[in-house]
C-alpha cells in the first residue's frame, strides 16, 4: 500500500453545487478544503474564527476569492484572531514563566504514552481521537500508573496544490492548519480527552513544529507574496535574470531540490546562506542540500516570482524564519500553541524541531551557522515562556549535544528528550556490556545536565537513533577511556554505530532496517529478539515470547528507576513486531523505513477482526496482548509494568536527583545513586534509592560500592520489603541478579507498604 493510496484526493464540487460536508479516513486524505468553523471556548469567543466555502473556478493570484479562501485557510490569520482573543485578559498573568521547571512538570505527568494516530485500530466507526478518550482505556492506563497521553500530531497536515489538500510527507509533522485533521476526530472529541483525563487524575499532550509548516496556505500566500506571508519562510525571491541558475521543475512538481553546485553558485551570488552544517535525511537524487526551488508563481501584485526556500528536513516542509521583520513566523506557531492550550484543553506541548530556528552565514567560508544557534535557544524561551505562562508546560526532541540540551533547557522547554542516554541503553543490551551507557550517564550529569529533566522513553514512532552527535561533531577531538583504551568522540560514535547495526541488523535480523544516516527502523521488542540470535520474524515463536518480555522490562526499570518522565507506547504495551517490509513496500520505496515500525494495533481489543488500522496501517503481531488480556495476569508485561511503577510513585524517585554512576564488577551490570530529596539539595541525609540492573542474560554476583553511600546502613529490596544487607564500611555490598533482572533498593529506609511513606531506619 502506497502512502498515496492512504491520502486519497477528494474531488471538488463545481461552484453551482453547494458543497456538502464529506466524512473521510485517513485513506482518502486529500480532503476538501472547506473546514468548519474554529469553536473557541468561553476565554477565546471573541476570536469568531470564520472559513469560507466558496469555490474559486481558478487556484491562482488572479482570482480574489481563493486569495481569500487561502487566507481563511491559514494559520498565521488564525493566530491573529486567537491572539486577540487573550490579549489584555488576567488569565495571561496568573502563572510563572519565566524560568522551566521540571519537577513541577513531573508532578503533573510523570508517566506518559506516547500515541501515533494512524497506527491505533478503533472500533468501526470511532475516531481515533474518541478511542483516546474512552474510559475503558483510562482505567487501563490509571491501573498501570500512566498519568498522560501524548496524542501525536492530530492537526491537519500535507500541503495544498489549487484547492485540493495534498497527503502529509511525514507523518504529519507538516501541519497547515490549527484544525483538528477530521481523519483523526473532533475538536469536540479533544476536548472530551481533555474531560476524560482530568477525571482520572492525567493530562493531554499535544504538538506544536516551531521549525516548520507543510505547504498549506501559509506557503501558497508565501509564494504569491501576500501581505506578511513571506516572512513566515526562509524564502529568497531570485531575480528572473538569475533563472538560469535555477533547475526546471518536474512536471506535476510545485518544487526541486538543489544539487550542491547549485546552493554554492545561489550563496556565491549572495542570495541565500548556502551550505549548512549537515542534510538531515540527505538521499541522493532526492535531497542533496537543505534547499529547493519553487516553479514560476505568479503574485497578487502580477509579478511571476521563483523562490528558493529552505527545508532541514522534507521538501515538503519550509522551514519557518524566526527572525523576520513581520515576526510572522513567530506569530503563526505562538498562535497555534495557544489554540491547543486555551482552546483545546492540552496541559502540555512538544516542541518538534525545535533546534533548527536560527540559520546564519558563515564569514569564514565554512558551512552555515544552523545548529546550537543562540536564535533557538531565545525562540525555544519565547514559545515554553508563553506555554508556562497559560498554565502548561512543554518539552523538546532535540537530538544535538548535550551542551545544547542543557543550555536550550535552561530557559525553554521544561523538560527534553533523553536522546543522550536512549542509543546508549540499546547498546548495553545488544552487546551485555554497559560501559558507554555509563559513560553517557557520567557525563551527562558533569556537563549539568538533571536526569529529571529528561523524558526518559522507549519506543515512539521515530527510529532508534544512533546519530550520537555530541561525540562526533563537538566533541569529535576529544578522548575518551573506552575499551581499555582512549579514543576520539569521532571513533567512539563510529564504533557505537557499527556494534549496533552489526548487532540489530542485516545478518543479526532482516526485519530490522536502517534509516538513511540517523538510526535503525525497529520496535523495542523486535530490536530484543535481534540481541537474542533470532534473525527472522519468523523465528519468534511463543517460546521466545518470555526472554523478550524479561529484557523489556529490564529497559522499562533503566527508564523508570531514575528522576525524569518515563514514556511508553502501545508498541511497548503490547510488545508490537514491525510490520514485513513487503507490506509497506510503497511507503519505504524511497528510503523512510520507519514505516515497518508503526504497525497498527488494538490496546483494548476492541477490534480482533481488523487487519489494518482505519488509517490502512497494516496490524503488526503482538507478543504480549491486549491491556485487559494482560492486566487479568499478573506476570504479564503490563502488570509488571505496574509494579515497577508502583515503586517509583511511593518512593517520589522520579523527582528526586540523581547522585552517582559508579564503577561495576560486571560489564553487563548499572547501578544508579539517587537522593530522594524531590530536588532540594539543601536536605541533610535524605533517604537513598539504588537501582540495580544487569543488561546481560547470564546469572550475576557483584557488589555495589559508592562514595555516596552511608556505611553500617540497612540496605533494603523494595520489592520484598526484605532487608539483603547493610553497607559496609567499604561502602559497599553484596547483590545477586538474574539474567535481565533489577532491583529497587533503600538504604537506610524503608517503605511503608500500606501509605507508602519512606521513612529513615
Amino acid at each position: 500500500m502506497s502512502e498515496d493510496e492512504l491520502l486519497e484526493p477528494v474531488d471538488t464540487p463545481d461552484t453551482a453545487e453547494t458543497p456538502q460536508p464529506v466524512d473521510n479516513t485517513f485513506s482518502g486524505e486529500l480532503y476538501p478544503a472547506r473546514p468548519p468553523r474554529l469553536r473557541p471556548r468561553a476565554n477565546l469567543r471573541a476570536s469568531r474564527i470564520q472559513r469560507s466555502f466558496s469555490d474559486p473556478r481558478s487556484a491562482d493570484a488572479t482570482n480574489a476569492s481563493y486569495i481569500e479562501w487561502l487566507i481563511r485557510q491559514s494559520m498565521l490569520r488564525d493566530a491573529q484572531v486567537l491572539s486577540r482573543g487573550l490579549s489584555g485578559q488576567p488569565s495571561m498573568w496568573r502563572n510563572p514563566y519565566a524560568k522551566p521547571d521540571a519537577r513541577r512538570a513531573i508532578r503533573t505527568a510523570s508517566v506518559w504514552f506516547t500515541a501515533y494516530p494512524i497506527s491505533l485500530i478503533t472500533e468501526p466507526g470511532k475516531s481515533y481521537l474518541a478511542a483516546l478518550g474512552d474510559e475503558r482505556l483510562w482505567d487501563a492506563f490509571e491501573a498501570i500508573g500512566i498519568s498522560a497521553v501524548h496524542t501525536g500530531p492530530v492537526k491537519r497536515a500535507g500541503g495544498i496544490t489549487g484547492w485540493q489538500q495534498t497527503a502529509s510527507v511525514d507523518g504529519h509533522f507538516d501541519r497547515i492548519s490549527t484544525q483538528i485533521d477530521p481523519a483523526f476526530g473532533s475538536e469536540d472529541e479533544f476536548r472530551a480527552l481533555s474531560d476524560v483525563a482530568e477525571q482520572h487524575g492525567g493530562s493531554v499532550i499535544d504538538d506544536i513544529v516551531p521549525g516548520h509548516t507543510g505547504k498549506g496556505a501559509d506557503f501558497r500566500l508565501a509564494e504569491m507574496a501576500y501581505k506578511d506571508y513571506p516572512g513566515i519562510y526562509h524564502m529568497v525571491e531570485i531575480p528572473e535574470e538569475d533563472w538560469a541558475l535555477l533547475p526546471e521543475v518536474p512536471a506535476g512538481r510545485d518544487s526541486v531540490n538543489l544539487n550542491a553546485e547549485t546552493e554554492k553558485q545561489l550563496a556565491e551570488q549572495g542570495y541565500i546562506i548556502g551550505q549548512l552544517q549537515r542534510v538531515i535525511f540527505y538521499q541522493p537524487g532526492t535531497k542533496e542540500t537543505n534547499w529547493s526551488a519553487t516553479a514560476p508563481v505568479l503574485g497578487v501584485d502580477g509579478i511571476t516570482r521563483r523562490w528558493v526556500y529552505l527545508h532541514y528536513f522534507k521538501q515538503g516542509q519550509p522551514s519557518i524564519n524566526w527572525l523576520d521583520p513581520t515576526f510572522a513566523g513567530m506569530r503563526l506557531v505562538i498562535g497555534d500553541a495557544l489554540h491547543s492550550l486555551g482552546d483545546l484543553g492540552s496541559s502540555a506541548l512538544r516542541l518538534d524541531a525545535n533546534g533548527f530556528l536560527g540559520v546564519e552565514k558563515s564569514a569564514s567560508g565554512s558551512p552555515g551557522w544552523s545548529e546550537g544557534h543562540p536564535l533557538s535557544e531565545a525562540a525555544n524561551h519565547l514559545i515554553a515562556g508563553m506555554v508556562r505562562k497559560v498554565g502548561g508546560f512543554s518539552f523538546q526532541e532535540l537530538n544535538l549535544t548535550i551542551e545544547d540540551i542543557r543550555d536550550t533547557g535552561r530557559v525553554g522547554a521544561d523538560l527534553s528528550y533523553d536522546f543522550i542516554n536512549r542509543p546508549a541503553y540499546h547498546h548495553a543490551l545488544a552487546m551485555g556490556d554497559t560501559e558507554f551507557l555509563r559513560l553517557t550517564l557520567r557525563t551527562s550529569l558533569e556537563l549539568g545536565v538533571d536526569p529529571a529533566s529528561l523524558v526518559h522513553a522507549l519506543q515512539n514512532h521515530d527510529e532508534l537513533t544512533y546519530e550520537l552527535l555530541h561525540w562526533e561533531t563537538l566533541h569529535r577531538a576529544d578522548l575518551y577511556p573506552f575499551r581499555y583504551e582512549e579514543i576520539t568522540g569521532a571513533k567512539l560514535a563510529e564504533t557505537i554505530r557499527a556494534d549496533l547495526l552489526g548487532a540489530i541488523t542485516g545478518d543479526a535480523a532482516d526485519y530490522n532496517r536502517v534509516f538513511t544516516t540517523n538510526g535503525i527502523a525497529c520496535t523495542t521488542a523486535s530490536m530484543i529478539a535481534a540481541t537474542q540470535g533470532l534473525t527472522t520474524l519468523d523465528a519468534i515463536t511463543d517460546e521466545h515470547v518470555e526472554n523478550i518480555r524479561l529484557a523489556h522490562l529490564l529497559l522499562v526499570m533503566f527508564n523508570a528507576w531514575q528522576p525524569g518522565v518515563l514514556a511508553l507506547s502501545a508498541w511497548d504495551l503490547l510488545g508490537m513486531l514491525p510490520v514485513p517490509a513487503s507490506e509497506v513496500s510503497d511507503l519505504i520505496a524511497e528510503g523512510d523505513t520507519r514505516w515497518i515500525e508503526r504497525g497498527a494495533h488494538d490496546l483494548m481489543n476492541v477490534f480482533p477482526a481488523a487487519t489494518a488500522s482505519s488509517s490502512g496501517m497494516p496490524r503488526g503481531r503482538s507478543l504480549y496482548g491486549s491491556l485487559p488480556e494482560q492486566l487479568a495476569d499478573d506476570n504479564s508485561f503490563a502488570s509488571s509494568v505496574k509494579k515497577i511503577l508502583a515503586l517509583r510513585s511511593a518512593s517520589a524517585l522520579d523527582i528526586g536527583s540523581q547522585v552517582d554512576i559508579p564503577n561495576v564488577a560486571h560489564p553487563g551490570m548499572l547501578v544508579m545513586v539517587h537522593r530522594l530529596d524531590e530536588g532540594d539539595a539543601t536536605l541533610i541525609d535524605p533517604p537513598l534509592q539504588v537501582t540495580v540492573l544487569n543488561f546481560s542474560g547470564e546469572h550475576i554476583e557483584g557488589t555495589v560500592r559508592s562514595p555516596a553511600l552511608a556505611s553500617r546502613r540497612t540496605v533494603t529490596d523494595a520489592t520484598t520489603g526484605d532487608e539483603i544487607g547493610r553497607v559496609d564500611d567499604l561502602q559497599s555490598f553484596a547483590v545477586s541478579l538474574p539474567p535481565y533482572g533489577g532491583l529497587f533498593l533503600l538504604i537506610g529506609a524503608e517503605i511503608d507498604t500500606m501509605t507508602g511513606a519512606i521513612s529513615i531506619v
